[in-house]
């Protein structure tokens, strides 16, 4: 059987670094799941449970039938609203990026069987597309959510710098797990689409 490593994989889309940098990101498989509310209500939190639940139904799909074993990758969200906003307007698109294998069958089976055993959860509004997020400008942000702005206007002082401009929605990669690690010690990669200006 297959053993994959998301992190190991698909290095530089996980790169932890704090200088900020151009990449390419290839056009991937993800679950995803779209909706508005503030990160810290149930909406959210129903939705990211959905969320995960179908990925692990895909995993235990895939290892059951001896294709592959993998640890489920960090989730990320691409989000519209910001520090100014309310954030009960907040819209957001939460992601978990899925294997290679995990092709229409697998899906659908994992789907079915998630469906009977997490009938609470919307797994409904939970889909499954290929993402292609092109050329990017990525930088990695240590600490709380809140103190982002100053990492984030670096990354775009640096895509300005590089004749870039940004072409899509604000992305981000939570590498560590809220609850798990100090508040000032977690990491997410802060991630834009560009395109040349």
């Amino acid at each position: 059987m297959d053993t994959l490593d998301f992190k190991k994989e698909y290095r530089e889309l996980y790169a932890a670094r704090a200088e900020p940098l151009l990449l390419t990101v290839p056009e991937l498989p993800y679950l995803m799941i779209d909706g508005k509310g503030d990160p810290d209500g149930p909406e959210y939190a129903t939705a990211v449970s959905a969320l995960y639940s179908v990925a692990y139904g895909i995993r235990g799909v895939l290892k059951t039938a001896g294709t592959v074993i993998y640890t489920v990758p960090p989730l990320s969200g691409q989000w519209d609203g910001g520090p100014s906003a309310d954030r009960s307007d907040w819209t957001w698109t939460m992601m978990l990026q899925q294997p290679p294998q995990a092709d229409s069958a697998v899906v659908d089976e994992a789907f079915a069987v998630t469906r009977k055993k997490k009938a609470e959860l919307p797994i409904d509004r939970v889909r499954f597309e290929r993402f292609d997020e092109g050329e990017c400008g990525q930088i990695l942000h240590i600490g709380p959510y809140a103190t982002e702005p100053p990492t984030r206007d670096r990354l775009l002082e640096f895509l300005a710098g590089q004749g870039r401009t940004i072409s899509g929605r604000h992305h981000e990669i939570y590498l560590s797990a809220p609850g798990r690690v100090a508040p000032e010690k977690m990491k997410t990669l802060i991630r834009y689409p560009v395109r040349a200006r």
